[in-house]
C-alpha cells in the first residue's frame, strides 16, 4: 500500500512560523488529493487544507491568510508552510492522501502517523 511520512512539526513561539512536509510511497496508486488535518487534545480531528492533483486549494477559515499548501507531484510531495502561528494552532497535524489504484478499479484515504505542532505564548 502507500506509506506517508511526515516531518517539520516542533515548538515555536506565537507569530513565528513552521513548514510541515509530507512524502508519499505511491506505487500502484495516483494521489488524487493530499492535505493537512489537525486534532487538537480533546478536540475532533479537522481539515486544514488541502489540495487536488492540479493545484486547487481549500482551507479552513481559522487559517486562511496564514498557511498555505503546495505540492511537488513529481516527488508525492505536500508542503504545508505556515505562519503568524497562535498558541490555537497547537496540535498534532496529520497528512493526509485520497489515492486512486492505477487499475482505476478503486480509492481510499491513507493517513500519516502525525506530527506534534506546540506554539507557545
Amino acid at each position: 500500500q502507500v506509506q506517508l511520512v511526515e516531518s517539520g512539526g516542533g515548538l515555536v513561539q506565537a507569530g513565528g512560523s513552521l513548514r510541515l512536509s509530507c512524502v508519499a510511497s505511491a506505487r500502484m496508486f495516483s494521489i488524487v488529493v493530499m492535505g493537512w488535518y489537525r486534532q487538537a487534545p480533546g478536540a475532533q480531528r479537522e481539515l486544514v487544507a488541502h489540495i487536488s492533483s492540479g493545484g486547487t486549494t481549500t482551507y479552513a477559515d481559522s487559517v486562511k491568510g496564514r498557511f498555505t499548501i503546495s505540492r511537488d507531484n513529481a516527488e508525492n510531495t505536500v508542503y504545508l508552510q505556515m505562519n503568524s502561528l497562535k498558541p490555537e494552532d497547537t496540535a498534532v497535524y496529520y497528512c493526509n492522501a485520497v489515492l486512486r489504484h492505477y487499475s482505476g478499479s478503486y480509492s481510499y484515504t491513507e493517513w500519516g502517523q502525525g506530527t506534534q505542532v506546540t506554539v507557545s505564548s
